[in-house]
């Protein structure tokens, strides 16, 4: 699975900045850089910024391929391997989406650039929160709070938990774009699907703890 990680990686990376240097020149010399909540860009740079997302690319894929190395024991990824690298690779992917929205808007393409880039994101929150059961209890992956890295237990309900907001969360985000909502509603549903079992976890290991029932 790290073989076809780093293959689909770099193949994401090299094909989005070749399509990046074959256009470069039909770009106009200042492009944006950052959109507020309702969706307007509010930051600009030069063309060359494009390129941020290639380097980023780069740096995810080798993160993610040495992380596994330094890991403490007892929080190695070895247990979920195939769910580590694809969930890897989602990331990379939406990366790669995101510089090919851009570029597609700045080559006058018809897109709502704010939107589409949101939606991506909100596919990458339900494509992990389907993979989150099957993730372990590590430093690098996950919901991880104090509470579910002390406890096993709060770990495996967080992250049912957490598979069922994602999800949601995700999904309401695309149907709150796709209805022409205000972007910010998209946000905010993003966030509480992501937050919610955050907070659950503190709840749970209140509960069990007074219950005297964290180690069982």
């Amino acid at each position: 699975m790290k073989k076809g990680f780093l293959i689909g990686s770099s193949l994401i990376a090299c094909a989005t900045l070749a399509v990046t240097l074959l256009a470069y020149d039909r770009l106009p010399a200042r492009i944006p850089t950052h959109w507020n909540l309702d969706g307007a860009a509010d930051g600009f740079g030069p063309r060359s910024m494009l390129f941020a997302f290639s380097a980023m690319m780069a740096a995810i894929a080798a993160l993610w391929a040495v992380l596994p190395s330094i890991s403490p024991r007892r929080y190695e990824v070895d247990s979920f391997g195939a769910t580590w690298w694809k969930s890897g690779l989602f990331v990379v992917a939406l990366v790669g989406y995101m510089q090919m929205m851009l570029l597609w808007a700045l080559l006058g393409g018809q897109v709502l650039l704010a939107r589409a880039m949101l939606g991506g994101v909100a596919l990458l929150v339900v494509l992990l929160g389907n993979l989150l059961g099957k993730v372990r209890s590590n430093f690098w992956l996950g919901v991880r709070t104090p509470w579910t890295l002390a406890s096993e237990r709060v770990w495996y309900a967080t992250h049912r938990l957490a598979g069922k907001t994602l999800v949601a969360g995700g999904l309401a985000a695309l149907a709150l774009l796709l209805a022409g909502l205000p972007v910010r509603y998209a946000h905010i549903a993003i966030l509480a699907g992501a937050l919610a079992p955050a907070a659950w976890s503190l709840v749970y290991y209140k509960r069990l703890e007074r219950d005297g029932r964290l180690g069982t």
